[in-house]
């Protein structure tokens, strides 16, 4: 701890919470009403909870907003299509989107390090309709080929009836030969610079 252990003298996360609570008391985002028996006994409590005795604060911005005349600050932003349309097509018939699971946040650099949450994904993989799934002749819990114009991965299938016959998703939690960012596109939105996450086509097929 850099020489600076009497600091973080603590034997639970509740007790991190607690100092959280405290250091966030009469903030804007107020935890000292949230505590660990309120938890447990209950579904959450949102903030700002300023006492133990608040019920939470269910809609942030309700009443008004955190600007001093309280009102939302609105601005029209034009809808400007990426320079580089990409569409499906014979070679690339499928939409790809990306997202995230519910066992894993971003790399994954934290959560795989919890047994419990790994173990629930313990691998990237692809969602896939059944019915898209025996048009391309892939069963389920095999490996599959993702292709598009930028690269290839390769990753396990999990059918799924969430997701349209047209499209697939794979989360982006995993690095090197699962890293679904290598098939997207580096090209940024030219005012939020993000990258076109919904905007990928490609081709499957099972690895034989």
């Amino acid at each position: 701890m850099l020489g600076k252990e009497k600091y973080f003298a603590f034997h639970s996360a509740e007790q991190i919470f607690d100092e959280l609570r405290m250091a966030s008391r009469g903030g804007i985002a107020d935890y000292y009403g949230i505590t660990y028996e309120r938890l447990r006994d209950g579904d959450g409590v949102f903030w700002p909870c300023p006492e133990t005795d608040h019920p939470g604060t269910e809609r942030l911005f309700e009443e008004k907003f955190y600007h001093q005349d309280t009102k939302a600050k609105l601005m029209a932003v034009s809808n400007t299509p990426a320079r580089k349309k990409e569409s499906t097509s014979i070679e690339f018939p499928l939409h790809l989107t990306t997202g995230r699971v519910v066992a894993h946040y971003l790399t994954g650099v934290q959560t795989r390090r919890s047994s419990s949450l790994a173990a629930r994904d313990i691998e990237s993989h692809i969602q896939i309709h059944p019915e898209t799934a025996r048009k391309y002749g892939i069963e389920e819990g095999r490996l599959v080929e993702i292709r598009s114009e930028r690269g290839e991965i390769v990753v396990r299938s999990r059918f799924s009836t969430d997701v349209r016959l047209d499209t697939v998703f794979v989360p982006f939690h995993w690095a090197d030969s699962q890293n679904i960012n290598d098939l997207i596109s580096d090209e940024l939105d030219p005012t939020c610079r993000m990258p076109g996450f919904k905007i990928a086509a490609v081709r499957i097929s099972m690895v034989t």
